[in-house]
């Protein structure tokens, strides 16, 4: 009996990289399910703001609905009432809304 526990204790173990290739499959599995989706969100969203031009109409993240008159490096003027303005961060602008949204009351 004591030969059969002395033989099996004898194989070689495997090396010592081969221990960590679950944790970079997980790594990787991140990195392409979460991170990567969210850079590319990102980029599009910085792309988006670049091109806020006057007379866009935008919806802010705070959900502000109003129309660009003025934009600068880092902020834009949006009118959100007749005579009202207020200035907003770009990159607090959380979406740029296409013309000719559809009819109220249809």
């Amino acid at each position: 009996m004591l030969d059969f526990l002395a033989a099996t204790s004898g194989q070689a173990a495997p090396p010592g990289w081969v221990q960590f290739l679950p944790i970079i499959g997980m790594i990787a599995i991140f990195w392409f399910l979460l991170f990567r989706p969210q850079m590319k969100r990102h980029k599009e969203h910085q792309a988006k703001i670049a091109s806020v031009k006057k007379n866009d109409k935008v919806v802010t993240a705070g959900g502000v609905i109003g129309k660009v008159t003025k934009v600068d490096d880092d902020y834009a003027e949006i009118e959100i009432a007749q005579g009202t303005r207020i200035k907003v961060v770009k990159n607090t602008i959380g979406d740029i809304l296409p013309p000719g949204g559809k009819p109220a009351n249809d």
